[in-house]
């Protein structure tokens, strides 16, 4: 049994992280209301997005835009890989992170490269690792993401599918479902799947200027930009939920390790007093 000085510095280091986990925990606590705030008030822009987006599609049947429109040979495929910029959150990019490596290793098998562009520093650490052309990262976007700051990541790759380069691209991130449960989630981003932009069906058409196709492509953009923009959001309402979490459990366990620790101080001191004592004992005998 090791002895009561050792033991009375395990349960001061032990008391010193309990420390540190309960303040990270109470900032995650503090942060989370207000990135939940900010991901719900983006949700109306996307979802009026693609009910204009379906209005133009079908008023105008005479062309199709390639975001909407599927290829049928897929040679090259791209993703967009949203994560957190600081760890301590559990297994939140782990758990996507290998999700990802499944896919990328599926679709490695079928003879598809893979690109990638990471938005967090997480995932630009990872990947850069790995044997994936990277083409762009952005980090250290803060608690208030701003568009702007993703425009380059997301224009690389809306560029390589508009030229062809690419044939697919994916949108990862961490859906926020509630405090206790993000989901690791994959979508298609491009080519928008199939009923991803219908609106209802009606008998009025917009007044375009200069023309519908313009127009159209304009939107298309922007729709797929508050989408990445979206994640982004769900993904740092995510981070501060698992970090909470996981910072609590942390704290926890980290008391139930110090009432172990002063048990075993407890018996270690009663056992030395015992011993102290038998030698009085045993030396008065001799005597």
């Amino acid at each position: 049994m090791a002895g009561g000085r050792e033991i009375k510095t395990k349960i001061k280091s032990v008391q010193n992280t309990r420390k540190v986990t309960r303040a990270l925990e109470m900032v995650s606590a503090s942060k989370i209301r207000k990135a939940q705030d900010r991901m719900r008030a983006s949700r109306p822009y996307a979802r009026l997005m693609r009910q204009l987006i379906g209005h133009i599609q079908q008023a105008n049947t005479e062309f199709s835009h390639p975001f909407l429109t599927a290829r049928d040979e897929v040679r090259r495929v791209g993703y967009i890989i949203v994560s957190s910029d600081r760890g301590l959150c559990g297994g939140l990019n782990s758990t996507l992170f290998r999700k990802l490596l499944a896919e990328m290793r599926q679709w490695q098998a079928q003879g598809v490269a893979v690109d990638v562009v990471c938005i967090g520093q997480k995932a630009t650490a990872f990947f850069r690792r790995l044997k994936v052309d990277m083409l762009g990262s952005v980090t250290h976007l803060g608690e208030r993401p701003q568009l702007e700051q993703l425009i380059g990541v997301m224009t690389v790759m809306l560029d390589g599918f508009s030229e062809g380069r690419l044939d697919r691209v994916f949108l990862a991130y961490n859906d926020f479902v509630n405090t206790m449960v993000q989901r690791s989630t994959v979508d298609q981003l491009l080519p928008l799947p199939p009923g991803e932009a219908l609106g209802h069906g009606h008998e009025w058409d917009y007044l375009y200027e200069p023309d519908a196709e313009t127009v159209l492509g304009q939107v298309l953009t922007r729709y797929v930009e508050s989408l990445v923009y979206q994640a982004v959001l769900e993904n740092l309402a995510s981070e501060h939920a698992a970090r909470m979490v996981a910072m609590k459990a942390a704290s926890d366990n980290a008391s139930k390790l110090i009432d172990t620790l002063n048990l075993s101080y407890n018996k270690a001191r009663q056992a030395a007093i015992t011993q102290e004592i038998s030698e009085i004992v045993g030396g008065a005998a001799a005597v």
